[in-house]
């Protein structure tokens, strides 16, 4: 039986050590934004969130899943990381970028004890 968004957003929200793990991950990268992020075929919902940025994101919030990178990453299952944007050939031209003006990214895909993609940190 699939999950739905309410479901894995309260999971996440129950594991004490995500935001811990986000501050860490934004800490370490340089990064101000951090999140868990549950992507399916049509939806991307924040289940945790460490924003040092102001984007204004909190748990259980979406995002227009075509607008993100997750979106290729929940059909590659390899990571994204862009140190520039602006001298990546690959990204530098990519709507991700432009749309939400970041200049570094990274993300990482997550798949449950299935083997099942969940989504991405």
């Amino acid at each position: 039986m699939a999950s739905t968004a309410a479901a894995d957003v309260a999971t996440i929200g129950r594991i004490s050590a995500v935001p811990a793990m986000l501050k860490v991950v934004s800490e370490l990268t340089g990064l101000r934004f951090a999140a868990v992020a549950r992507v399916t075929d049509t939806s991307w919902t924040a289940c945790a969130v460490f924003d040092e940025l102001d984007f204004g994101l909190q748990a259980g919030g979406e995002l227009d899943l075509v607008t993100t990178l997750c979106h290729e990453i929940r059909a590659s299952h390899q990571p994204v990381i862009i140190d520039h944007v602006s001298e990546d050939a690959l990204y530098r031209d990519h709507h991700t970028p432009r749309i939400y003006g970041f200049e570094s990214y990274l993300s990482i895909p997550v798949f449950r004890t299935n083997g099942q993609f969940f989504g991405t940190i």
